[in-house]
């Protein structure tokens, strides 16, 4: 119909003070199109700015959880002209890069739910979380080498790190599908249940996060900063990050519930 809005491609929901971000796309396996990725874009500063959201959750619907970008929007996967031939690829640059990018500097926690595909861009989307469960179903691939195209998303940051040079080659090179289970031995990710389970383990860590203090993202963006930092400036990135938590009211609720030997009842500020 002439002038009717496209429905959004994520939806979302809150639940025990965790954000919850669906891809909705489920005819594509959650294929993240540029649309896609601008309404997950909207969906994380909208959680990210909501006080009463204090850890975040992303899925996908159906059988898949991301079956990957295609950035040109062509069916024939070909990869899009930069303006400049020279130059980068321009959707990856204003659209994908800047998402995985805020991802990573989250102030709040995050939980990758996988569910069935996740490929291309869609490994990267569950690996820039900081925790990641994946139900038994589910495999990781990264086929870029069948359309004569690189890795992407952070994809060649995140891998080696996590499995190490000659795995996230072996991924890399050869194109072959790696099993959640597999994944789990790899130390690629936290969790590998039974699909029934998937969204109530997530949930369950998520909610946990979300139970934590306002130092659980301090934490995390540490964590995050560490993987490229020499060890004084790390060392001086944690004195700091410490002196902004010990000056939070759940810093001060800790240590009182320390002292009075009960449970702290933490508040997220």
């Amino acid at each position: 119909m002439d002038g009717a809005t496209a429905p959004a491609k994520v939806r979302t929901e809150v639940r025990d003070r965790v954000g919850i971000i669906t891809l909705n796309d489920p005819a594509t396996l959650n294929a993240a199109g540029l649309d896609l990725v601008a309404d997950l874009s909207d969906a994380f500063v909208g959680f990210v700015a909501d006080p009463g959201v204090r850890a975040i959750v992303i899925t996908g619907e159906g059988r898949g959880f991301c079956s990957g970008a295609n950035l040109s929007g062509r069916a024939d996967g070909s990869a899009p002209a930069a303006s400049d031939p020279n130059g980068p690829n321009e959707a990856l640059m204003k659209v994908y890069n800047p998402f995985v990018s805020m991802a990573r500097r989250s102030p709040k926690p995050l939980v990758a739910a996988v569910n069935g595909v996740a490929a291309g861009i869609g490994v990267s989307l569950a690996l820039v979380c900081d925790l990641c469960v994946a139900g038994e179903s589910a495999y990781f691939l990264q086929a870029f080498r069948r359309i004569g195209l690189v890795p992407d998303g952070g994809a060649t940051y995140l891998l080696p790190r996590l499995i190490g040079k000659a795995r996230a080659m072996e991924l890399m090179l050869l194109g072959e599908k790696l099993p959640a289970r597999t994944a789990l031995e790899w130390g690629m990710i936290n969790r590998c249940v039974p699909d029934a389970d998937l969204m109530s383990t997530a949930m369950e860590l998520a909610k946990a996060l979300a139970d934590g203090p306002a130092s659980l993202g301090f934490t995390r963006n540490l964590i995050w900063a560490g993987l490229d930092a020499a060890w004084l400036e790390q060392v001086e990135d944690e004195a700091y990050a410490q002196g902004h938590a010990g000056r939070t009211e759940d810093a001060r609720e800790g240590v009182m519930a320390f002292a009075e030997k009960r449970p702290a009842r933490f508040t997220g500020r």
